[in-house]
């Protein structure tokens, strides 16, 4: 791991924050999320689904319930990793500095917290909404990219708050997407190796990605990247 974080002692617990549409989630989230878990030394990892982000404007996002029970399947028996409903149990879009307020506020014994992301959002960082008061509620746990040059130095210059506030930690590189497996669910080919076990059999239960017929969230606008993601790459 590089850190470029400040680093102090604390009593609290140090938290990670995951977060996606997560449509669906798959092994890919889970090795990312476990190698930050361990490289960042966190106490707890929460799994945020995304509620209505103000990003995915012309796709359809699969109901925030059946995401979370996704999600809740993916994660179950693992004590580390917990399901966090921040984002889909409040109206309006999912914005991260909002996010973190409220997270801050539930949580006030936490005595860090980390938003976790890819090393390409870290670059497209300065675009997101009040990424300066981000940095200053949360550090930046991201996960390397080989093919993604981020100059430290330049953001930094561009948003001060982030000064030793980003930890970069080396991941595997996994060549799996949650758009390839919907896509392989609707033309028939084999996933169930690429999501965990009670994840494929939910989208066999419930027939999700099949025909395009979803259950659909019609205002769902985005997967948290870009102007403002908490998406992880290579997986998303």
């Amino acid at each position: 791991m590089t850190d470029h974080s400040d680093n102090p002692a604390y009593d609290g617990p140090r938290i990670g924050v995951f977060g996606g549409s997560f449509d669906p989630i798959h092994i890919g989230h889970l090795i990312i999320a476990d190698n930050l878990y361990h490289g960042l030394q966190l106490d707890e990892l929460l799994f945020l689904p995304a509620g209505d982000p103000p990003h995915k404007h012309d796709q359809q996002v699969t109901s925030a319930d059946t995401r979370v029970e996704l999600v809740a399947a993916a994660i179950a028996g693992i004590p580390e990793f917990e399901l966090c409903r921040v984002d889909v149990d409040r109206p309006g879009y999912s914005y991260t500095v909002d996010t973190l307020r409220i997270l801050r506020s539930q949580r006030p014994e936490a005595a860090e917290w980390y938003f976790l992301m890819g090393e390409d959002s870290l670059r497209d960082f300065p675009t997101w909404r009040q990424p300066a008061e981000i940095a200053t509620l949360a550090r930046l746990g991201v996960a390397r990219r080989p093919e993604v040059d981020v100059d430290i130095a330049g953001l930094v210059a561009a948003i001060p708050s982030l000064a030793g506030r980003i930890a970069l930690v080396d991941v595997p590189l996994i060549g799996i997407s949650s758009s390839d497996i919907r896509e392989r669910v609707r033309s028939g080919q084999p996933y169930r190796f690429l999501v965990p076990a009670p994840v494929a059999s939910l989208i066999r239960e419930k027939r999700l990605y099949q025909n395009d017929s979803k259950p659909a969230s019609p205002t769902a606008k985005q997967r948290r990247r870009g102007v403002d993601s908490p998406s992880m790459r290579p997986v998303h």
